[in-house]
């Protein structure tokens, strides 16, 4: 499995996952000429894109790619608020499985400020399996198995603290933060949660500029995890 992020932060989110046979564009939030580049303006490849929700951080893209031939698989409560529609959506839903050629993939339900957010549980035929959470303050569900983890790291609550105590951040950051992202806390707890034994790599998704230290992150996922941790 090659996993590439385009960009991966408030400001957009884009990654491109292959398993040799089929691309697949995991959201695609950021400009359409910065996804071209990222693909070498070889965007026919992809053959399909997934969103989880409708933030423009998310699916900034979204009129593009489906006017380039993509497919793009989301909630019917994202696709309403994105407000996109043609032969190009494919909508889905929370626990009912979809196959993009050699990708199976199952959504749920993620915990985010949107309409119908969801997360992706995607499996190939070579048994890997990726799960990619971003954008959700609480999981609920387990995954054996899994191979790959790209998951938000959005915050640390004691960073958090500092800067509202320092006045860098104001405090009714705070709440929404906590009911709608992935503190580092938080992933530590999902992580332990899960059998991490066949896991090959995780990824740290979508780190807040201000309330996030991506090596003291990176370190302390290595260090609970004993996994190589990426943060793109």
């Amino acid at each position: 499995m090659e996993i590439k992020a385009l960009a991966s932060s408030s400001k957009g989110n884009c990654y491109l996952v292959n398993d040799g046979s089929t691309s697949l564009m995991l959201e695609c939030g950021i400009r359409y000429s910065d996804i071209q580049r990222g693909l070498n303006f070889r965007v026919s490849q992809v053959d399909g894109c997934l969103i989880t929700h409708e933030h423009g951080d998310h699916g900034k893209a979204v009129k593009e790619v489906m006017k380039a031939g993509i497919n793009v698989y989301t909630s019917k409560g994202t696709a309403a608020a994105l407000g996109v529609s043609g032969h190009r959506l494919k909508t889905i839903k929370a626990r009912k499985s979809f196959t993009i050629g050699t990708w199976t993939i199952l959504p749920f339900e993620t915990e985010h400020d949107a309409e119908e957010s969801l997360g992706f549980l995607l499996v190939n035929k070579q048994g890997e399996k990726l799960l990619f959470a971003t954008d959700t303050y609480y999981i609920k569900y387990k995954f054996p198995g899994l191979t790959h983890i790209m998951v938000e790291a959005n915050y640390s609550m004691d960073i958090l603290k500092e800067n509202i105590a320092a006045g860098r951040v104001p405090a009714v950051m705070k709440k929404r933060l906590m009911r709608s992202h992935f503190s580092l806390e938080n992933v530590k707890e999902f992580l332990l949660a899960n059998d991490l034994s066949k896991v090959e790599e995780i990824w740290l998704l979508h780190l807040s500029d201000s309330n996030s230290d991506e090596q003291i992150f990176k370190q302390e996922i290595q260090k609970l995890t004993g996994k190589i941790v990426l943060v793109p």
